[in-house]
């Protein structure tokens, strides 16, 4: 099915749904994603919404029995309609961090990648997160990454993805982005010729998880058990392996 026509931030068909309701008893379980987030969440050549995070979405909303339909945005405004009540949960690769864990609920993690530092491939200034004071670092606005950046000393340039930001560097109108290493390599293997490197890798896993409502206990148990089975059945491992051809949830 082709979900791009249907799927935005402005899509009116969510506009009227009540998500204070119980989602289980209503039986849709609401997605939002960026879908301009490849190999995570992405339209591929003939339109079709897929990606790691959108099988897992899928996996998890047929362990519940529900019907599923996705929200399309890119993080910031994506992060918007989830927090208006236009969605019941965020599949985005969406980092655990204690700020967010303040403001929502999240879930049991599926995904272990790496932070990577990204830079012009003539760029030799930084080689670790201490060196990014005083440079221009690009993200998303409200994304975990930037926070890091702003934690180091760099000043935040706002772009709408990881796609956008590496072409201000690759102009050299910014000098880094951070970013998990799996995104950078699939970056590379669609385009190979583009002029950056990872300058730095961490050597700690940022895992990441589902994103809900504070509160939403009910979905929230639902969602953890069906994650538990998944990855005990071997199905998130074979999500895994279906886009990168190694289990990153582990």
């Amino acid at each position: 099915m082709n979900f791009k026509p249907i799927f935005g931030f402005i899509a009116g068909a969510f506009l009227a749904l009540n998500l204070n309701a119980s989602t289980i008893k209503k039986g849709e379980l609401i997605v939002a994603t960026e879908g301009t987030y490849s190999p995570y969440s992405f339209y591929n050549e003939k339109g079709e919404l897929v990606g790691y995070d959108v099988d897992i979405a899928k996996a998890v909303a047929k362990k519940l029995n529900l019907k599923i339909e996705f929200l399309t945005a890119p993080w910031d405004a994506m992060l918007a309609a989830f927090d208006a009540g236009k969605a019941d949960v965020v599949f985005n690769q969406v980092s655990i961090n204690e700020d967010r864990k303040k403001k929502y609920d999240m879930s049991v993690p599926y995904t272990m990648p790496y932070p990577v530092i990204v830079v012009h491939k003539d760029n030799n200034d930084i080689k670790s997160f201490a060196d990014l004071k005083g440079k221009r670092s690009v993200h998303s606005a409200t994304s975990n990454w930037a926070a890091i950046a702003e934690k180091n000393g760099a000043t935040v340039i706002v772009a709408d993805g990881f796609s956008k930001g590496v072409e201000l560097i690759i102009s050299k109108r910014a000098d880094d982005t951070i970013n998990d290493n799996v995104t950078f390599f699939d970056y590379i293997k669609q385009r190979p010729n583009a002029p950056l490197k990872i300058a730095y890798t961490s050597n700690e896993p940022m895992p990441t998880a589902a994103l809900l409502k504070k509160g939403n206990t009910e979905l929230l148990e639902a969602i953890n058990k069906a994650l538990d089975e998944l990855k005990a059945e071997g199905k998130i491992s074979e999500i895994s392996m279906k886009y990168f051809g190694k289990d990153i949830s582990k």
